[in-house]
């Protein structure tokens, strides 16, 4: 136990006299706290020697590869520079010219128009009341045609079609109307309301998917656009 107790002893001096003889390097010079844990002298028996050597080493390959980064991004630089100096301008002129109108509107390009107000540009575009009237004949034959689709039960289709003819429908109507004398407005408005009244009963035919109100709101609906179609001369 005695002797155990003087080995422990004798290696904990050892220990510290080769730690106490490390912090002096080069006469007077001494090695911070940070140094010792980086360099690893607070273990017993350490090579100071080859540590400073690796650390030595580490430095330069760290320099190295921090040129080998600087030329590279040199070289990218001047590839670019020059593959910008080779490169041919682009010419970006104005937008093309009109293509001209499309059957039921007055100009296939106006959504692209900034020059017109937002009205103009992105909703149904006005026709005169003779031409609007043409173009809810157009309606109304296609509003009729979504038979087809009721007998294939092509439920979202049939809604499809009736929104989207409807609306045009609609609006034309109401330029047709505001076109007409004081008497002939009432009854044609009367007729207008009961029409899409129908319309939206045979929507909602088609939302809930019954074939038995389908085919009974269709058949009202047409009754209703022939009378409608009939006032408008």
């Amino acid at each position: 136990m005695a002797q155990a107790m003087a080995s422990m002893t004798g290696f904990h001096g050892s220990s510290q006299a080769v730690l106490e003889g490390s912090l002096q390097i080069s006469g007077s010079s001494r090695l911070s706290t940070g140094s010792i844990s980086r360099i690893g002298l607070a273990r017993p028996g350490f090579s100071v020697r080859a540590q400073l050597q690796s650390s030595a080493a580490e430095t330069e390959t760290s320099r190295r590869a921090l040129l080998a980064l600087v030329a590279s991004g040199i070289a990218s630089g001047s590839f670019v520079q020059a593959v910008l100096a080779e490169a041919k301008p682009i010419k970006v002129g104005g937008p093309p010219p009109p293509s001209g109108g499309l059957p039921g509107t007055l100009n296939s390009d106006e959504a692209r128009d900034f020059s017109l107000p937002l009205k103009s540009r992105f909703y149904i575009q006005p026709l005169t009341p003779s031409e609007a009237a043409a173009r809810a004949k157009e309606s109304a034959k296609e509003i009729i045609g979504v038979k087809a689709l009721i007998d294939k039960k092509a439920w979202p289709y049939v809604q499809n079609d009736l929104r989207s003819k409807a609306g045009y429908l609609r609006y034309d109507l109401n330029t047709v109307i505001a076109a007409k004398s004081k008497d002939e407005k009432q009854s044609l408005k009367d007729l207008t309301g009961k029409l899409f009244s129908t319309i939206d009963n045979l929507d909602y035919a088609a939302k809930i998917k019954s074939s038995s109100q389908a085919e009974k709101y269709y058949a009202e609906t047409v009754s209703k656009l022939n009378d409608v179609i009939a006032k408008l001369g």
